[in-house]
């Protein structure tokens, strides 16, 4: 069996708004564009694109909406199928879904973090409700959902210990995933679904698509957004990891539930460019869609 390997690494935010904005037709909720959120659709477009010219085997995600207590958890059940529904944009996102887990790599992967010592479970249970963030980002990087999946919990060790102690699991659990993919033979897209600034506002105008409502919460949001996204774009992805506690704190970062930092490690922290393709807002929130394709391609 060949060696496998990640094809590619993308940051790839989960807001409802996007899948919404786009009128696939899983949702129920129609809209009539992408409008306030047009910099972002096109993003996701281009990300489409390059995925779609690769040749790969399985989605691994990491979601910061299935919050785990103890440990990081793997979905170990083969298909899921039902209907999601957003529990903060019910108006948005109503979306059927039927997605098949690659079980025998999520395996795997739980097992490469268990020797590095991590706490690990499979979950088993069939009628477990797959998380709108999990949906939502696959959808918004492959809509065709012709690829198995595996997916991983957002462990509580940055909120229970600190910034820092999750960090590090968060770089374990990542070359676990990647030591895991390489044993598999399989050839892997990796999904870090999350927004870079995540303070975002507590009502919603009575049209959740008038441009004259979206846009960055605050301008400490903005700044450390264009900060982290430069040094995305000059391939200093080490710098962001020593950066990332102050981030979490003075930007409400997402990031504290480890997405970036597991994709991160993943990719052996890497120190070629990604190629930002979008950025932009949702309801105060900054997005962005990246992609991290390697040195040679």
């Amino acid at each position: 069996m060949s060696k496998g390997e990640i094809v590619s690494g993308c940051l790839a935010p989960h807001p409802p708004h996007l899948v919404y904005a786009a009128n696939p037709p899983q949702n129920e909720p129609r809209s009539s564009g992408a409008g306030a959120w047009q910099a972002l659709h096109d993003g996701y477009q281009k990300l489409q694109q390059s995925l779609d010219a690769k040749d790969f085997d399985v989605l691994i995600i990491h979601t910061p909406h299935w919050k785990t207590r103890v440990g990081h958890h793997l979905l170990g059940v083969p298909q899921f199928s039902g209907l999601s529904v957003d529990p903060i944009f019910p108006n948005l996102f109503r979306f059927s879904f039927d997605l098949e887990v690659d079980v025998d790599l999520a395996e795997s992967i739980c097992a490469a973090a268990e020797q590095r010592g991590l706490e690990m479970h499979m979950m088993r249970n069939p009628d477990f409700r797959v998380d709108y963030g999990t949906i939502t980002s696959c959808h918004l990087a492959h809509p065709q959902w012709d690829k198995k999946i595996v997916c991983i919990s957002s462990g509580s060790t940055h909120s229970d210990y600190s910034n820092e102690s999750g960090e590090l699991e968060m770089l374990a659990l990542g070359e676990a995933t990647r030591e895991a993919v390489e044993k598999s033979g399989k050839r892997a897209v990796l999904l870090a679904s999350t927004s870079l600034s995540h303070r975002h506002f507590t009502s919603e105008p009575a049209d959740p698509e008038d441009p004259q409502y979206e846009h960055i919460y605050n301008a400490n949001q903005s700044a450390w957004d264009e900060h982290v996204l430069g040094l995305m774009r000059e391939g200093k992805c080490q710098q962001i990891l020593d950066e990332m506690p102050d981030f979490i704190e003075q930007a409400i970062s997402e990031c504290r539930e480890g997405a970036l930092t597991w994709l991160f490690g993943a990719l052996g922290v890497p120190d070629y460019p990604g190629e930002v393709y979008g950025y932009g807002t949702v309801i105060g929130t900054g997005n962005a869609v990246v992609e991290w394709r390697g040195p040679k391609q």
